[in-house]
């Protein structure tokens, strides 16, 4: 559904010395157009059929508001108008266009929400690639630009351009994720991890007092093999995105193309950084700010991570040697143990 490939982290199930208290309920499914996983518990007594049935209506409902693969969603029906009025689309879909603005300002663009259009020029929407010539690419540039949106109010956007289209899929997973952990909260539930397509949050810990652990994975195509584990902290709530140039890419005469589209120019990024992860306690930021760290490269990602504290972890590829490199605030989180 989203368009999202990444996936590169999986929860590590260390066996216990003991048998633990409480079981660990789990939840798994397709939405998304992947995979999801949810493992909980609770001391307090649990109807799991009703947690799952508001799960899916949860997810059925964020379809329904964000999917860009259906007519009738409420994001397509805002981009099908031509309409430069104010339409009103909801708080979820405002909330994640401030968020997009936000993070298009802090990449000086390289982040766009409107950048669609570049991704059906390019062929990445299907399954070959088409490499367009810069008159093409000019001409797509003319309809990609967050500027050309505009927040009314809580509730209604309008576009400054007729033919602007908004596609959330950067911050989706990021958002369902969140959507999902507090519904398990207001559930009563306060020991989870949800994962969807790779994009994870924990709270709280698994019933016998251990951490959650969870494994990134090394970004080589075709293959899944650990790069580290993470071990999440147990008192407060974390999020772990990712995103790679390596799952969702074409060969072509030697030259490989990513997905990640540099808004910026309406190409393909061509520096060495293949995966970027981000730990926030918000998934949606996270889920944002690991596309744009991703987009910037190295050089660029890293200062603007430092100048903002983000916790990320940057992986490079130099022949089949990966270079990490850690930004100051993941190098000083005393409360993350990352092996």
């Amino acid at each position: 559904m989203w368009g999202r490939s990444v996936l590169l982290l999986s929860v590590v199930l260390s066996a216990c010395s003991s048998p633990p208290e409480q079981p660990i309920l789990k939840m798994e499914g397709f939405a998304q157009g992947t995979t999801y996983h949810i493992s909980y518990w609770s001391a307090l007594p649990i109807d799991g059929k009703t947690v799952e049935a508001e799960i899916e209506k949860t997810l059925d409902g964020i379809d329904k508001t964000l999917s860009n693969y259906r007519p009738d969603s409420t994001i397509e029906a805002f981009n099908a108008n031509p309409s430069t009025q104010s339409q009103e689309v909801g708080a979820e879909i405002v909330s994640l266009v401030r968020a997009g603005q936000n993070m298009y300002q802090l990449s000086q663009g390289c982040f766009d929400l409107t950048i669609k259009p570049l991704f059906e020029l390019w062929g990445f929407q299907g399954e070959e690639l088409t490499i367009p010539d810069q008159a093409a690419i000019e001409q797509a540039l003319t309809r990609v630009g967050m500027t050309k949106l505009e927040v009314i109010d809580d509730a209604h956007l309008s576009k400054k351009q007729a033919d602007v289209r908004v596609d959330v899929s950067a911050v989706a997973q990021g958002y369902s994720v969140g959507k999902i952990s507090g519904l398990l909260e207001q559930l009563g539930i306060q020991n989870y991890l949800v994962e969807i397509g790779g994009e994870l949050k924990t709270h709280g810990h698994k019933p016998d007092g251990q951490a959650w652990r969870i494994a990134v994975e090394k970004p080589l195509p075709g293959e899944r093999s650990m790069q580290k584990i993470i071990t999440m902290p147990k008192d407060a709530p974390m999020s772990v995105m990712t995103s790679g140039t390596y799952r969702h890419y074409f060969d072509v005469n030697g030259r490989r193309y990513s997905h990640i589209l540099d808004a910026r120019n309406g190409k393909p990024v061509t520096h060495d950084l293949v995966a970027v992860t981000v730990l926030h306690e918000n998934p949606t930021i996270a889920d944002a700010w690991s596309t744009a760290l991703l987009c910037l490269g190295l050089q660029d990602g890293m200062q603007l991570a430092n100048n903002e504290k983000i916790k990320a972890l940057f992986i490079r590829q130099q022949g089949s040697e990966f270079l990490e490199t850690r930004s100051e605030a993941l190098t000083t989180a005393g409360q993350l143990a990352i092996q």
